[in-house]
């Protein structure tokens, strides 16, 4: 056990060490900001701190839940990098073809429209930044591609774009307009501008865009091939370890009858019942605004006819989409933590019931504030400075105001208070247990205290230091110590009811974390490759991105053990529909963090398919198939728990897991997965920018198959209506032998 301690501690001091590093790296190397933007003659195209003035109007219109900047974002408007870039570059052939030829530059002759597309990629290219003066000289043309492109922006912003899903009145006015266009501006610019001494731009040539010399670079060659054959190696290891293992068996004496049986839930435990309701509710509003969301992106402007977009707008109820999903799903994982303290140590701390209540009244509190706030700053009733504090900060899965998360991680450390409390006794006379209550102390601790890695920014903080920081949140406190902490819950509910012993539960789960961190950690960069990072995030990112694939390859095998266990005593059967959802966890882990996620993650493959729907495949099926349908384990655990004697509707629940699996996998392999394939093709055959545009998915093919939506989630939307309905009707069984 020792070993195995030593090795955890040395995996994560090491990666982050490394991610410490590379942070500096970023912050050292990130694109300038200029001050001002001037024409080579010295005519003001871009006044000082407008660029800083326009991401706090992107963000406070909702960011990255209206397009996207650098492939992150929604996918119904454009990527406004590479909309603005292309429109930009297609407007100087133009005037220059108009000035020099007398003619648009489609009329022109081959090779003269070569010779002006060389010009271009030179001219794009070079990087006239000056930092003796904070300030960036571009061409005339350059300037004048700059009003052209501002007044199409206008009619976007101000007046609407059906097809884009935003309502008129989306900036409120024609100077926070060209405000917003100086920062899409400059994230055109550094998307195409090489950084000093480098022959790549400051976003590693993405996006793809042949007219100004954005390819993908040798590097992403180089790394992609590295990956799979890291990928390769590494799963090449893991069987052979598989194999090498000696059988064991990992329970003692079975228990005669359920060890819960008799349990009486104490009262901070019965206090955890409402925690379940609320998930259950914001299950069926986070599917109700999902609805609603997708269809926008064949009805621009309403649902059915109904005009919805006035009142909520695509980048609303987005918005809600995410929140609610992040929302329900870490409530039903903090309930599972508070209901297992007392499980695990057997006593009720003095007062734990009211800490439970207060933390409960807290989270709601936050919730309907964000949500609200999120409203308001879309709807521009909000200033741009009280919109980064309790409206919208703009940056997808952390969009909640700051005021709102500086709340949210006070709750998180009052839950961590309540947990270390709740299970302290158990350390008394823990036995072989201690590790694996350590394990889970350990796991409660990084879930209160890693979410302050989003408080690391500011309202003017550079992009690239955003997105480092945001991706510790959603990576690294989602989908890295949240999963410790479940295979930690699994163990200790496994130990309790004796179908494994304690000290094979804590030995399995630290192996099992230790594993899962070693690639997961240095694994964040793998966002990173193109959000104006230096190649070196791109070589880490891509090679230990795909050591976290390696363990999901092998998943199946703790989940068939889970089945097994569920399988030795009669009893044990109790317990059948929680360990289904267990096992539908491993199932898209497997499939929706391992295929569908290296499917996008190497470089070459990321610099294509970034932001495109392949995209939301590996993000539906990570989020809800892997967390979602945890949280929903963790809850249905519980509520066995709480009353273990208790006859359960057993077919609603066989129902509710079928429908919703199908659904999902129907969603994404119907519907998602084939849109960003064929938009995966425009990228490569024509550019990035056709892949997001208008007229590419407006074509008759890309409209039939975004419908194709509506099944797949007409079936999950029944099975979570089912389980909805089961978690409220469960509380008024009565209990019986």
């Amino acid at each position: 056990m020792k070993r195995l301690w030593l090795s955890f501690a040395a995996v994560v001091t090491v990666s982050f060490a490394i991610l410490g590093w590379i942070g500096t790296r970023i912050y050292q190397e990130m694109p300038p900001i200029p001050g001002q933007v001037l024409t080579t003659d010295g005519a003001v195209v871009i006044p000082s701190g407008a660029i800083a003035r326009g991401q706090n109007v992107w963000q406070s219109l909702g960011g990255m839940q209206v397009g996207s900047v650098w492939g992150h974002g929604s996918y119904v408007a454009p990527d406004w990098t590479a909309d603005w870039l292309h429109r930009e570059a297609m407007f100087v052939l133009d005037d220059w073809s108009r000035r020099e030829h007398g003619k648009p530059y489609e009329q022109l002759p081959p090779e003269e429209a070569a010779g002006l597309r060389g010009r271009l990629e030179q001219v794009y290219r070079s990087n006239a930044y000056e930092a003796a003066t904070n300030s960036l000289r571009i061409d005339p043309a350059r300037a004048r591609a700059f009003d052209a492109c501002l007044k199409h922006y206008e009619g976007v912003f101000l007046h609407g774009d059906i097809s884009y899903a935003m309502p008129a009145g989306t900036v409120s006015s024609p100077e926070r307009v060209r405000d917003l266009a100086a920062f899409i501006f400059w994230s055109s610019w550094a998307a195409a501008a090489n950084r000093p001494g480098e022959t790549i731009s400051y976003t590693g040539n993405w996006p793809h865009e042949p007219l100004v010399g954005n390819r993908p670079t040798g590097d992403s060659v180089l790394w992609t091939g590295v990956s799979i054959i890291m990928l390769l190696a590494g799963i090449c290891a893991m069987v052979w370890w598989y194999a090498a293992q000696k059988p064991q068996v990992d329970h003692g004496q079975l228990p005669a009858s359920d060890p819960l049986g008799q349990w009486s839930p104490t009262p901070s435990q019965r206090a955890t019942l409402k925690y379940f309701w609320v998930v259950s509710l914001l299950i069926m509003v986070q599917i109700l605004v999902g609805v609603v969301t997708a269809h926008y992106g064949v009805e621009g402007d309403g649902f059915y006819g109904i005009k919805l977009s006035e009142v909520l707008p695509y980048s609303v109820t987005r918005t809600w989409h995410v929140q609610l999903g992040i929302f329900w799903i870490a409530t039903a994982w903090l309930a599972a933590g508070l209901f297992i303290g007392p499980l695990v140590s057997g006593q009720e701390p003095k007062f734990q019931r009211l800490g439970v209540n207060v933390l409960f009244g807290a989270l709601l509190v936050v919730v309907a504030g964000s949500l609200t706030g999120q409203w308001l700053s879309i709807q521009n009733k909000l200033t741009d400075a009280t919109s980064f504090y309790w409206g919208h900060q703009g940056y997808e899965y952390v969009d909640l105001g700051r005021g709102w998360q500086w709340l949210l991680f006070l709750g998180l450390l009052i839950w961590l208070f309540l947990v270390v409390r709740a299970i302290r006794p158990a350390l008394k006379n823990a036995g072989e247990s201690k590790p694996l209550i350590w394990l889970f102390l350990m796991s409660a601790g990084a879930i209160g205290l890693f979410y302050g890695a989003g408080l690391n920014w500011g309202q003017h903080t550079h992009l690239s230091m955003v997105e480092y920081w945001r991706w510790w949140v959603v990576h690294l406190w989602v989908e890295g110590f949240f999963e410790v902490f479940a295979t930690t819950v699994i163990a200790f509910f496994f130990a309790r009811l004796g179908l494994i012993r304690p000290k094979f539960a804590a030995e399995a789960s630290l192996l099992s974390a230790t594993i899962f961190l070693a690639g997961g950690i240095i694994g964040t960069c793998h966002h990173l490759y193109f959000t104006g990072t230096p190649t070196v995030a791109l070589a880490w990112g891509s090679v230990f991105s795909a050591l976290e694939v390696v363990p999901l390859t092998m998943i199946a095998y703790p989940a068939l053990e889970d089945l097994r266990r569920g399988q030795l005593t009669p009893w044990a059967k109790r317990y059948k529909w929680p360990i289904y959802f267990f096992v539908a966890v491993a199932f898209w882990n497997m499939v929706g963090a391992g295929l569908f996620g290296f499917m996008i993650n190497p470089p070459v493959a990321l610099y294509f398919m970034q932001g495109l729907n392949t995209t939301p495949v590996h993000g539906h099926a990570a989020l809800f198939g892997v967390y979602g349908m945890l949280g929903i384990g963790l809850m249905l655990v519980c509520l066995r728990a709480m009353n273990p004697a208790a006859e359960w509707r057993e077919s609603w629940l066989k129902f509710a897991f079928w429908t919703m699996n199908g659904g999902l996998l129907a969603m994404c392999v119907g519907s998602l997965l084939p849109v960003g394939l064929l938009q995966t093709w425009a990228s490569v055959e024509k550019g990035y920018w056709y892949a997001r545009s208008t007229e590419f998915l407006g074509t008759p093919v890309m409209q039939t198959l975004r419908w194709l939506r509506a099944p797949g989630d007409t079936v999950f939307a029944a099975g979570a209506l089912v389980l909805v309905a089961f978690v409220f009707a469960i509380r008024r069984k009565p209990a019986g032998g």
